[in-house]
């Protein structure tokens, strides 16, 4: 085929259930200039056979076969550099793409060529029919902001243009929540988007979380936020008080009262030095962390007269944002 408008990259593993269903949404949109790229990731069910059948049927498909399995961050690097489009989109091996999926987000960024990464809303939905719309920031300061306390981008969403790309990769190291670490990074380097319209149906597993991949995650956020707070707040991550500032962006239940104090104190300091930088939009910054450090607070192991002392003056204007009988409740205990 000739060089296509858009590369799709839907990397695979073991996903035989449900994997006709989604490279059929692909097929099937209205916008159909497009080289669907698809890595199998040596499946051991018939994951490679169903691909391989569609190959056959449609040129538009790619189809590589992996010899050793080399994870899903990995496959979408190779997907990158495979890909031939301007525009870039990802998609996971389960889920399902609403047919005008494609045309309404290149619309979106030939709209908005100063966008480099568009996502948008999607809808989580159960076997048992349950369905749940995901909306999210949709400008680029919201999401920009967004990123210092969740991932307001979904992955299998994502469309981008190629030349923003550059030599960004996904890193395997921060596997499973590589796309988190990914789409941070390059959102200091280009404007993201998020079309408010669900244009993804995303299938939502009932399934245990082992402890190696919490263990996993916890690492790889606190690994995340160390570089958040060092690249845009000037905080070195060897810092006495690195703790607090981790804790102004992860609520904690049952800290110390020097722990409580800590985190206020830091997250004052976040919201005055970002007075002054202004590189994330303030008024979402200040709702966040006041949201987490007035739960911090009220859900303290231990309430004493240092920490009251400390609420009443340093920590005033946070201390203020807490309900008022909670405020007393607050008082009464480091009192008595």
């Amino acid at each position: 085929m000739s060089q296509p408008v858009l590369s799709v990259i839907i990397p695979v593993y073991n996903a035989e259930k449900y994997l006709q269903e989604t490279i059929d949404s692909i097929l099937k949109q209205s916008f159909t200039d497009f080289e669907l790229i698809v890595l199998n990731d040596k499946s051991t069910d018939t994951s490679k056979s169903i691909i391989e059948k569609n190959a056959a049927a449609d040129s538009r498909i790619i189809f590589v076969d992996k010899i050793e399995n080399v994870g899903p961050a990995r496959l979408r690097n190779e997907g990158f550099t495979t890909a031939k489009g301007e525009f870039i989109a990802l998609m996971d091996a389960d889920d399902i793409a609403m047919p005008d999926r494609f045309s309404k987000q290149i619309e979106f960024l030939k709209k908005n060529p100063e966008i480099g990464v568009c996502g948008t809303f999607y809808t989580l939905f159960k076997p048992d029919g349950k369905r749940k719309l995901m909306a999210l920031p949709t400008e680029h300061l919201a999401i920009r902001t967004a990123f210092l306390f969740y991932n307001p981008i979904g992955n299998p969403t994502i469309m981008l243009r190629k030349a923003c790309l550059k030599d960004f990769r996904f890193d395997n190291d921060f596997v499973p929540i590589e796309d988190y670490e990914l789409w941070n990074r390059m959102s200091a380097t280009t404007l993201f988007a998020n079309v408010s319209e669900s244009l993804l149906d995303y299938r939502w597993h009932d399934t245990n979380i082992s402890q190696t991949k919490i263990d996993n995650v916890n690492r790889s956020l606190r690994n995340i936020r160390l570089a958040q707070l060092q690249q845009d707040f000037g905080i070195n991550p060897e810092s006495t008080d690195i703790e607090g500032y981790l804790n102004a962006f992860d609520f904690k239940r049952g800290l110390s009262a020097q722990e409580v104090i800590a985190t206020v104190d830091a997250a004052q300091k976040l919201i005055a030095k970002n007075r002054e930088s202004r590189i994330f939009d303030q008024k979402v910054l200040e709702k966040q962390l006041y949201q987490i450090v007035v739960r911090t607070i009220r859900k303290s192991k231990e309430f004493n007269k240092p920490l009251l002392k400390y609420l009443q003056n340093e920590g005033k204007p946070v201390f203020q944002k807490v309900r008022w009988f909670d405020r007393i409740l607050i008082m009464l205990k480091s009192l008595f």
